[in-house]
């Protein structure tokens, strides 16, 4: 299983330590602002355990995130197939940070990193995006990585319950489109 490594970044298999800071982060109601609910402590433990799994066994998924400095976990970002119920296919990036992360240029330093292994190491033809429709913070993110948005793509999520988190907008960034930054700070080991 990879690491990879930017600047001031390290993103990294799944520890034990991880699983406190990913469980309070999970049950910020802010932080999971655009997610049905929040997360107990038990469904926060085996999502990290599904994600470690999913990187033994692929090589790749959702990683978890490390400020290189301190050592300090922040969140996670990553890459994964996008759900069997979704009305279209393709590999998914994604990222979510503890508030404390906010505002630094984490998530898109973190993704950058994902977004090089996808193109460089997976050979993936293209990478999507998708979050809330109100989501602006995530979608600032997918801006500032090149990817576009077709409104045609939108689409009302198919697990999510009727209500204002279930339109859902998709970005795709080509693997030969627009420069998205490649793995110049990026390190894969």
């Amino acid at each position: 299983m990879p690491e990879l490594r930017t600047d001031r970044l390290v993103l990294r298999g799944w520890r034990e330590s991880d699983l406190g800071p990913w469980a309070a982060m999970n049950a910020d109601p802010q932080v999971r602002e655009y997610f049905p609910d929040v997360l107990t402590r038990e469904r926060s433990e085996a999502s990290a355990a599904r994600f470690q799994t999913e990187l033994e066994r692929r090589g790749w998924g959702w990683w978890a995130v490390e400020v290189k400095e301190t050592g300090q976990f922040i969140g996670f970002t990553g890459l994964d197939p996008v759900d069997d119920d979704m009305p279209f296919t393709g590999v998914e990036a994604g990222w979510r940070l503890a508030r404390p992360a906010w505002g630094h240029g984490y998530a898109t330093e973190a993704a950058r990193a994902v977004l090089a292994y996808g193109f460089e190491h997976l050979a993936l033809p293209e990478i999507l995006a998708i979050t809330a429709a109100g989501n602006l913070r995530s979608q600032a993110v997918m801006h500032r990585l090149g990817m576009t948005r077709d409104p045609s793509d939108d689409f009302d999520d198919p697990a999510l319950p009727e209500g204002p988190l279930r339109r859902s907008v998709v970005y795709r960034l080509l693997a030969e489109g627009p420069h998205w930054g490649s793995s110049a700070g990026c390190r894969c080991r």
